[in-house]
């Protein structure tokens, strides 16, 4: 649809929530691999004067892999209950019938995502301060209360298998970390709320201070040391040095400690060392599967294209892991 049409049908669904509205200002946000972002204001008139909204509406396929909207909806809801900063979600809906696709509407928050641009405005003092901060939400996120959430519960490394074996592709550095990962595996720990995208790229940082923690797509339940390792890989570091491995912003131990002082617990370094090296391949496999939807002709795209291109960065950080050499 148009994006004149999209405004109207937009107006239509907000109506029982917000009242009568126009919406002005529809734009397409970049970013996103398999959701598409849009910002617009909801402007609704009393006489002579107006009220404007700012807010954020995603959309994507009913037919994706990842949590539904009105399940991510929940997820949110229940960790801003807990202390972590979240935008406020206004509507849900799994359903296509009223904006082609399922949706999810959400408050605007002010600040900066683009990680160059927000690594140009801290200093050592303001990276510490997101760093410890950064911890804070993931504890937050982890102590949210799960109950009546209807979220998967998969292992992730079973999951990694399967997503692997069906594009019927593998490497040598793949089938290494798998075995290796199978031979150390940890014993199962409580089950908690795990974001599953926690990193650099996915948080709203407003100044010194991280404002929101967005993509919630594949949120699930799980060990809370998955959410801890994702935040270290490498990728996510965007080019910071190695003391600065905790995304981009400080050196692992202080983030560890941090959140073991935000959780009240201690993080086994054993486990955090074990996801570490699935998160790395996790991301390897995310890469192939990315380039795969583009190499099919499912959805062409330079970008796919280029993410697959990272699939041996990925290769090359397990090998430094499993060699015990830090990525």
């Amino acid at each position: 649809m148009t994006a004149d049409q999209l405004a109207d049908r937009l107006a239509r669904v907000l109506a029982p929530e917000l009242g009568p509205v126009t919406v002005e200002g529809l734009r397409a946000l970049t970013g996103g691999a398999s959701r598409s972002t849009w910002a617009f204001e909801a402007v609704a008139k009393t006489g002579e004067t107006s009220q404007r909204h700012a807010l954020i509406l995603r959309t994507g396929p009913p037919d994706e892999l990842h949590a539904s909207m009105e399940l991510e909806a929940h997820a949110q809801r229940a960790a801003h209950r807990a202390g972590a900063p979240v935008p406020s979600v206004l509507l849900a809906d799994n359903s296509s019938a009223a904006l082609g696709n399922p949706y999810l509407i959400c408050n605007e928050i002010a600040g900066e995502t683009v990680v160059r641009r927000i690594e140009r405005q801290l200093d050592d003092t303001g990276r510490e301060h997101l760093l410890r901060q950064c911890a804070q939400a993931l504890a937050a996120i982890h102590r949210a209360d799960p109950g009546g959430i209807a979220l998967s519960a998969e292992d992730q490394l079973a999951a990694c298998r399967g997503q692997l074996d069906a594009m019927h592709d593998t490497t040598a550095v793949f089938e290494w970390a798998f075995r290796w990962l199978e031979a150390h595996r940890p014993p199962t720990a409580p089950a908690q709320l795990v974001h599953g995208d926690f990193r650099m790229g996915n948080l709203i940082v407003d100044g010194f201070e991280l404002a929101a923690v967005l993509d919630w797509e594949l949120v699930h339940l799980g060990d809370s040391c998955e959410d801890l390792a994702w935040f270290c890989l490498r990728a996510w570091r965007f080019g910071a040095p190695p003391d600065r491995a905790a995304g981009g912003l400080g050196d692992i131990d202080s983030f560890l400690a941090a959140y073991a002082d935000a959780a009240g617990t201690t993080v086994d370094a054993d486990r955090f060392a074990w996801w570490l090296v699935l998160g790395t391949l996790r991301w390897g496999i995310i890469c192939r599967w990315q380039a795969e939807r583009h190499l099919s002709g499912q959805a062409r795209s330079v970008e796919l294209a280029t993410i697959g291109r990272r699939v041996s960065e990925t290769e090359w950080d397990l090998l430094r892991l499993l060699d015990g050499v830090p990525a």
